[in-house]
């Protein structure tokens, strides 16, 4: 069986099996403690699971799965991205804000994962997978910041470092700069991911629910 791209795939499930693993833990967590941003948060690494097993699989066996198995785990990864995007802004907001302004906020941040899905069903180009991702972290990283700035909350140092550790991995995938011919792009982006994603756990791990 040939393998089109081993290192992209390997790197790609890689991320799968920390995000799952550190997902499980962070519902676990949250559901013991009443915690609905880490629960979310945790819901969050398992949909970038989710995303990276269909994206390393998409990655590995083009010529085994044809245009259309591609065309299929393709769709499954932007939008298992999409879900991890909505799900890590839904946990950042139940845990900045409460009653009406939580309500409403979250009601925004559903339509915007609407209108990301509704786009990538005719769209497959991973950059608006980026930008998608990329504003979503930029309003992250703001509740974060201001939360420190309000009640020093303990979750933001690890939350911010997370969030501009994966723009870091996000600039370099979408530069094209490789290492070797089997050591590329996309393989660099997951494994500065893989870092990210410890640091977001680490601060999805102290996030507690406002109000």
């Amino acid at each position: 069986m040939t393998i089109s791209e081993p290192m992209t795939m390997f790197t790609d499930y890689l991320v799968t099996l920390l995000a799952a693993s550190l997902g499980i833990h962070l519902i676990i967590e949250g559901r013991a403690r009443s915690c609905r941003a880490e629960a979310l948060w945790g819901w969050a690494f398992m949909a970038t699971a989710l995303g990276a097993l269909a994206g390393g699989t998409s990655h590995g066996f083009v010529q085994q799965l044809g245009d259309e198995g591609w065309q299929v785990l393709w769709k499954v990864t932007v939008y298992a991205i999409g879900a991890a995007s909505f799900l890590l802004l839904a946990g950042a907001l139940v845990a900045s804000f409460s009653g009406p302004w939580r309500r409403l906020l979250l009601l925004v941040a559903f339509f915007k994962l609407l209108g990301y899905l509704w786009w990538m069903a005719s769209h497959d180009d991973f950059r608006f997978v980026i930008n998608d991702y990329g504003s979503t972290m930029v309003l992250v990283l703001l509740l974060q910041i201001w939360q420190w700035w309000a009640r020093r909350d303990p979750s933001a140092p690890w939350v911010v470092g997370g969030i501009l550790v994966s723009f870091g991995a996000s600039l370099i995938q979408q530069s094209g700069f490789a290492l070797h011919q089997h050591f590329n792009h996309n393989d660099i982006f997951h494994v500065i991911q893989l870092l990210a994603l410890w640091l977001l756990y680490r601060g999805g791990r102290l996030l507690d629910d406002g109000g």
